[in-house]
């Protein structure tokens, strides 16, 4: 999809990706499943609107994998704590650290789930490079970015790259090195390359946003309210 030369403020880039996962446009996992366009009215009225299309498809299960290592029973302990799936957060530890709990990144973070001293603080982990101490931490700030964005992406994204960014951007943050880590942690994760929304890069003064649908059943996005 091709990108607009629309540009939109946090709440309305809410809105907008809610209303491409109404269309089906937004999955992980999921082909395009119709196309979405946008038009400038004469009035300056700025709608987008999908084309076609058939049901939205589900995006791909999570693949469960074999491979073990010694701190399973921890991992499964925390997540069972937590409510997380476990083979998430064996990929978050394979991305992060290869399962070395002595790696220590160019930016300073420690340990199997490569923890930044503040973050570390926060979690109350007092030596980051005890894997059990990591993985207590490490889970317990996972569950917290879920909790915060709801989305398994997001969550990751401010995993990687903190919270403020991904408030910042009201999505994944336009950072190279923060989208290849949440594509190579959800393709381990899922077993599929995920398809990552378009990143925002612009925050100029936005207009509100009405959702309604025209005569024709298209779903239409636009900043008259009377919708005309």
């Amino acid at each position: 999809m091709k990108r607009s030369s629309l540009a939109f403020t946090p709440p309305v880039r809410s809105a907008v990706t809610c209303f491409l996962w109404a269309c089906g446009l937004v999955a992980l996992g999921a082909p395009a499943s119709a196309e979405v366009k946008t038009r400038v009215r004469p009035d300056g009225t700025i709608e987008i609107y999908n084309v076609g299309g058939s049901r939205p498809q589900r995006a791909a299960a999570p693949v469960r994998r074999t491979s073990q290592s010694r701190w399973d029973s921890a991992i499964q302990r925390n997540c069972d704590l937590h409510s997380l799936d476990p083979e998430l957060v064996k990929a978050v530890i394979q991305i992060e650290s290869g399962f070395d709990p002595r790696a220590v990144s160019s930016k300073g973070a420690q340990g199997l789930m490569q923890l930044m001293p503040a973050t570390a603080t926060e979690v109350r982990v007092e030596d980051p490079f005890d894997p059990l101490q990591s993985i207590r931490g490490g889970t317990l700030y996972l569950k917290r970015m879920l909790d915060q964005f709801g989305r398994i992406e997001l969550a990751l994204a401010a995993y990687n790259a903190g919270p403020t960014a991904v408030k910042r951007y009201g999505g994944i943050p336009p950072y190279a090195e923060t989208r290849d880590y949440v594509r190579k942690v959800l393709t381990l994760y899922r077993g599929v390359a995920p398809v990552l929304p378009e990143a925002v890069r612009s925050e100029p003064p936005g207009r509100k946003v009405y959702l309604r649908r025209g005569p024709d059943n298209q779903l239409i996005m636009t900043t008259s309210p009377s919708g005309r």
